[in-house]
């Protein structure tokens, strides 16, 4: 059973994904915050780095925002192009210009943005200046790809874009115009707003976390959500009731006196998920150390013994390493490059296997990952995308004592 549950509290709305019982995701906000990735910006360039083919944005954040000259280059005309023009014919200090947020400010890095737009609906994406229609990679049927695409193609203009999202599997010609309508509307909106604002100026918002997580998870494949206020869930219900009807009546509310999260184990598998040393059903467990851009895993039998084959033993627990692995990157939502270091396999085909179980598991992830493959130490590399703060860096706050090292003076020390 799939399950979104909803926990609203002195202002901060928490949202757990649940698949089968197991937390799978986990989504927070608090009433001072609000995600920015897809948010739109008028900017105003502040420094144009010919070295680094890039600008600096002011988008009224504090940090400027960084963007590469391939977010600025028009897709349908640069996107294989080896001959790009140098950013300093295309910028100039002191222009305005619009840009999204692609990816969340992190630590010192300002945002990331782009000029490649995508504004998305509950069953498409609009992608204004993109040219292309495309098919979510997950529907697989091809009688269905190949409906949503001619659809795709009637419906936007020739240099418009759209992407048909996995929800839009088996959806009408009806509801995918209505989106596509309301999409196009309120980038129109958007621009007219640009056009009377000085820069820096915020232009278009998404969705708060629930409306969007409603918008991009409650889909047919989820069995319930279970939410504790019951004004947001009537809010909801009404949202629904226009938008996809079926699942309105999939609302319920929680009205147990036992609190939310403690009826389903949220808070405690968090907890677990976010120790440094992780265990899985086995015995076997894994140690996961990150860095700023890099995070580095370690498999390791522990109390699993398995039978007389060590070998055999060795890739029982990579096999299971691997499922965890995948589960524990979508929880945390770590990004960038992950280098994992499975127990040491002697036969090929049992390495193969193990890229094969950790390609399999990762196919529930909404973020992109990319599985490089083995390096010649042994070493498994992958890379994950990442938009918005890591929920670590929210839901903990680095050691005073030990300034986030995981150590202490001992008794020797000066």
């Amino acid at each position: 059973m799939n399950q979104i549950v909803v926990e609203c509290k002195n202002g901060w709305s928490r949202v757990a994904i649940l698949e089968n019982g197991r937390l799978a995701e986990f989504y927070m906000e608090g009433p001072e915050e609000h995600e920015r990735a897809g948010n739109v910006y008028k900017g105003r360039v502040v420094n144009v780095l010919k070295g680094m083919q890039a600008a600096f944005i002011d988008i009224g954040m504090g940090k400027n925002a960084f963007l590469y000259r391939d977010d600025l280059l028009p897709l349908y005309l640069y996107a294989h192009a080896e001959d790009k023009p140098c950013i300093s014919t295309l910028l100039h200090v002191g222009q305005t210009l619009l840009v999204q947020i692609k990816k969340e400010s992190i630590g010192a890095k300002g945002a990331r943005v782009t000029t490649h737009f995508a504004i998305p609906g509950r069953w498409l994406v609009y992608m204004p200046e993109a040219g292309y229609t495309a098919v979510s990679r997950k529907i697989s049927a091809a009688e269905d790809r190949a409906r949503l695409k001619a659809l795709g193609d009637e419906l936007r203009d020739p240099r418009d874009g759209i992407i048909l999202r996995t929800a839009a599997e088996g959806a009408g010609e009806e509801a995918l115009r209505r989106d596509w309508e309301l999409l196009r509307d309120l980038w129109r909106s958007a621009l007219s707003y640009a056009d009377e604002v000085d820069a820096p100026s915020l232009v278009y918002r998404d969705l708060d976390l629930i409306p969007r997580l409603v918008r991009d998870l409650f889909t047919e494949r989820v069995d319930e959500m279970i939410i504790d206020d019951a004004e947001l869930a009537a809010e909801l219900v009404r949202l629904l009731s226009g938008m996809s009807p079926e699942l309105a009546v999939r609302i319920r509310v929680h009205t147990d006196n036992v609190p939310l999260f403690q009826a389903y184990s949220v808070l405690s598998q968090l907890e677990t998920a976010y120790k440094r040393k992780v265990f899985f059903p086995s015995g076997g467990y894994l140690v996961i150390d990150q860095a700023e851009a890099m995070t580095v895993i370690d498999v390791n039998t522990g109390r699993y013994t398995g039978g007389d084959d060590l070998e055999m033993t060795v890739f029982e627990t990579n096999l299971e390493a691997a499922e965890e692995i995948a589960h524990l990157l979508r929880l945390r939502d770590i990004g960038g490059i992950i280098v994992i270091d499975f127990i040491d396999m002697r036969m090929e085909e049992h390495r193969h296997e193990v890229q094969k179980r950790l390609g399999e598991a990762i196919q529930g992830d909404r973020s992109r990952a990319f599985l490089v493959g083995w390096t010649k130490l042994g070493l498994f590399e992958m890379t994950r995308k990442k938009k918005r703060k890591a929920l670590e860096v929210r839901l903990y706050e680095t050691c005073s004592s030990c300034g986030g090292s995981g150590k202490t003076h001992s008794r020797f020390s000066i």
